[in-house]
């Protein structure tokens, strides 16, 4: 589910606008991937349409449920949620979080995404090395997500 905009519509942000804050919220960071995931308007089905620093287009294709992965885990439960270390548990870990899988992350650091005042997207800044996210990295992230909620709420759908 892209949001491109239209000519119609120039309050609502556009693909541009929001894969910007990507880039801009990694540059800061200096984090190797910076992504949104979206839940579907009609269904549980989570997306990442959004993404800065991939290494292929694998991300486009990775569709999970509500509570599955870690964005549909930090949507479900309205919570920030952080992996410093995916090489610890390879069996299974791996196969619960396909972005990382997909983007070959070892450490991510996830925060819900308010949309009308629910949960309904999530921001993932991650790295491909092992990386505990410090609480001003933390906040720096959260910054962004306020930038982004300003963006989508300025419109009343994606």
């Amino acid at each position: 589910m892209e949001y491109r905009g239209s000519d119609a519509d120039m309050d609502q942000p556009t693909f541009s606008d929001v894969l910007d804050v990507c880039h801009e919220m990694r540059a800061e960071l200096n984090c190797d991937f910076a992504a949104i995931a979206i839940q579907d308007d009609i269904g549980t089905d989570i997306k990442w349409p959004y993404a800065s620093g991939n290494r292929n287009e694998k991300y486009k294709r990775i569709t999970v449920r509500y509570g599955k992965g870690i964005a549909g885990k930090v949507i479900s439960t309205g919570r920030p949620m952080m992996i410093s270390d995916l090489s610890n548990d390879k069996s299974s870990m791996v196969l619960e979080h396909p972005i990382m899988l997909a983007e070959q992350l070892l450490s991510a650091y996830s925060v819900p995404l308010l949309i009308n005042g629910t949960a309904k997207g999530a921001l993932l800044a991650g790295n491909r090395s092992s990386h505990l996210f410090t609480e001003n990295e933390q906040n720096s992230i959260a910054k962004y997500v306020h930038k982004l909620e300003i963006m989508f709420n300025s419109n009343h759908s994606l």
